[in-house]
């Protein structure tokens, strides 16, 4: 058969041979570099390598959230900007509204203060009771001493003190005894009743003067004595 190769029939038969044998080793290097990248692809899945065209995919799906993730920033950002516009709008009108009804409204006058009301007038003082009046005579005497008395709960009688005055003294506020016993001990007795110092001072009512010759303190001083140890001066008919 005649080769259609041109220059093929001028070479020698050794030639020949060698030229099929280039031939067979090229197919042979072509068919073995076919298969190795397939292996090779083979071998990287198995080892858990992704291709390149997914990887190249998962980077458009991560980019296209990115994507979106701005967009929504973004949309976020320009609603705060929105309502900070209307909020910044809003404090505006009202700003403006306070200033007009700053400048219509007419400063208005203090209220008057109300008139302060008069202290209520203070009661007026009841007068103390007029003194009774009594009269400077022995029954002036008796009668004041005896309202003492009574005040003090100290029990007497017109009738008894003037009895033991008129025995005593006759009723002579200034008599002195200087001739009994208490005289010659050197303390006489004196007054209406005839009472000595220390008796005077250990009885005396209060209220009463201390001058022992003082009618009313007279009295009333020798009837507290007498209360005390006879009852009342009513009991007393002797020297006591």
């Amino acid at each position: 058969m005649r080769s259609t190769v041109s220059g093929y029939s001028a070479l020698s038969k050794a030639h020949k041979f060698s030229a099929a044998g280039l031939v067979t080793v090229a197919g042979a290097a072509a068919l073995t570099f076919a298969l190795v990248p397939q292996a090779q692809a083979a071998d990287a899945h198995s080892a858990g390598v992704k291709p390149v065209s997914l990887s190249a995919q998962e980077f458009g799906v991560t980019q296209d959230a990115e994507l979106a993730k701005a967009a929504d920033d973004a949309a976020g950002q320009a609603q705060v900007k929105a309502k900070a516009a209307v909020q910044a709008e809003a404090k505006a009108k009202a700003d403006a509204e306070r200033a007009s009804r700053s400048e219509a409204r007419k400063p208005m006058k203090p209220a008057a203060k109300p008139a302060a009301k008069p202290a209520p007038a203070k009661p007026a003082a009841k007068p103390a009771p007029a003194k009774k009046a009594y009269a400077d005579n022995l029954d002036g005497w008796i009668s004041e001493s005896l309202d003492i008395l009574r005040a003090k709960g100290i029990p007497a009688s017109y009738d008894g003190i003037k009895r033991n005055i008129m025995r005593e003294s006759t009723g002579n506020p200034q008599a002195i005894n200087d001739w009994d016993v208490n005289a010659v001990n050197g303390v006489p007795s004196k007054g209406l009743l005839q009472i000595i110092d220390p008796t005077f001072k250990a009885y005396h009512v209060e209220g009463t003067s201390w001058n022992i010759y003082d009618p009313v303190a007279n009295i009333t001083a020798s009837c507290n004595y007498a209360a005390d140890k006879y009852g009342s001066m009513d009991n007393v008919n002797s020297a006591y």
